[in-house]
Order: C-alpha cells, then sequence, then structure tokens
C-alpha cells in the first residue's frame, strides 16, 4: 500500500510520478524501495488519470454502504423471526409433555 500512497502523494503534490520520485518519497518515509515494485507501479499508472480513479474509488463505499445496512436489518429480522418460532416450538413441546404426563397418571 506505501507505494500506491507515495504516488498519490506525489500526485496530490502536483509532482511527477516517476521511479524516481516515487523511490524518494518510500525512503523519506523509511521504508525499504523495492525496484520491481515500483517499476510495476509506475508502469500501471502510465496513461491512467489518476483523479478519475480517486473519484471512482471514493464514490464505490458511499453506494455500497445502505445495501450493506439494509441486508444487515433483514438478517436481524430473521434472527428474530426464528427466535420467535423457535419459543412458540418450546411452548408447544410444554404443553405435549403436560398432555403425555396426564395420560399416565390419569
Amino acid at each position: 500500500m506505501e507505494y500506491i500512497y507515495s504516488a498519490m502523494l506525489l500526485h496530490s503534490a502536483g509532482k511527477k510520478i516517476t521511479e524516481e520520485n516515487i523511490k524518494k518519497v518510500l525512503t523519506a518515509a523509511g521504508v525499504k524501495a523495492e525496484d520491481a515494485r515500483i517499476k510495476a507501479l509506475t508502469a500501471s499508472l502510465e496513461g491512467v488519470d489518476i483523479e478519475e480513479a480517486i473519484k471512482n474509488a471514493a464514490a464505490v463505499p458511499v453506494a455500497a454502504a445502505p445495501a450493506a445496512k439494509a441486508e444487515g436489518a433483514k438478517k436481524e429480522e430473521g434472527k428474530k423471526e426464528e427466535k420467535k418460532k423457535e419459543k412458540e416450538e418450546e411452548e408447544v413441546s410444554e404443553e405435549e409433555a403436560a398432555a403425555g404426563l396426564g395420560a399416565l397418571f390419569g
């Protein structure tokens, strides 16, 4: 993640995202920079509109949050219904048990 963060930091500072600049940022942060990872990052960012990518990435969690809440509410309702059914089954079982005992001593 620190490699991506270094690229984002360079972008927000208005600096060019190059292997040399990424290595400088990582070194300044105390991270041992791996040349292969830096090359892979710069190659993957070539031609990418970082501002657009940030906007798209930021929009995804916001849209997903209400769906997650709704799903959680459905699960909670399902659990309540299951507990209610279990309680009804327990009540029936107690009644059947009492009727069975009555038959024994009838």
